[in-house]
């Protein structure tokens, strides 16, 4: 779902927010804005999951100016930045912050992908492996390359 505005310059769209809805409750998003949280809310969502971290964004868009916004928007958030070597870490951060969650969970990043396998690895073995990659490519995250993984964790 691609929420849009019409700028006071012209009549034309412009994008305001790209929410990709994985599943009823878990979508992921690109990179947002403070004035995005609003929209996310009212979209419906009570948690935001950052999962960028701060050294690859400008101080407008870092954590804790986030954090600030969304909390001001009424929504919970959570920081689990998905940086190299930590993946294991995150997936159980990121299962362990959709259950505690009070309703629906809008993650971003950069582009959306490492919210995407975050959540596809988190869900091994509550779904078929090639579901959770199918579920995810409808929105153009091609997660094919792990399988193996998603299966091996579904095996515990």
């Amino acid at each position: 779902m691609i929420l849009c505005r019409t700028t006071r310059t012209d009549a034309q769209e412009t994008p305001l927010l790209d929410i990709r809805p994985i599943t009823p409750d878990y979508a992921v998003s690109p990179q947002i804005e403070p004035a995005d949280l609003e929209t996310i809310r009212a979209a419906g969502f009570t948690t935001v999951i950052n999962n960028r971290p701060d050294a690859e964004i400008p101080p407008q868009l870092q954590n804790d100016r986030m954090r600030a916004a969304a909390e001001a928007a009424g929504l919970a958030f959570v920081f689990i930045p998905l940086v190299h070597g930590q993946l294991a870490d995150a997936v159980a951060a990121q299962a362990e912050a959709m259950a505690a969650s009070a309703g629906p969970v809008f993650a971003y990043c950069a582009t959306g992908n490492r919210c995407a396998i975050v959540w596809a690895l988190s869900q091994a073995g509550q779904r078929p492996a090639e579901e959770l990659v199918g579920m995810t490519a409808r929105h153009g995250y091609r997660l094919s390359h792990l399988l193996p993984q998603i299966e091996a964790l579904a095996r515990g």
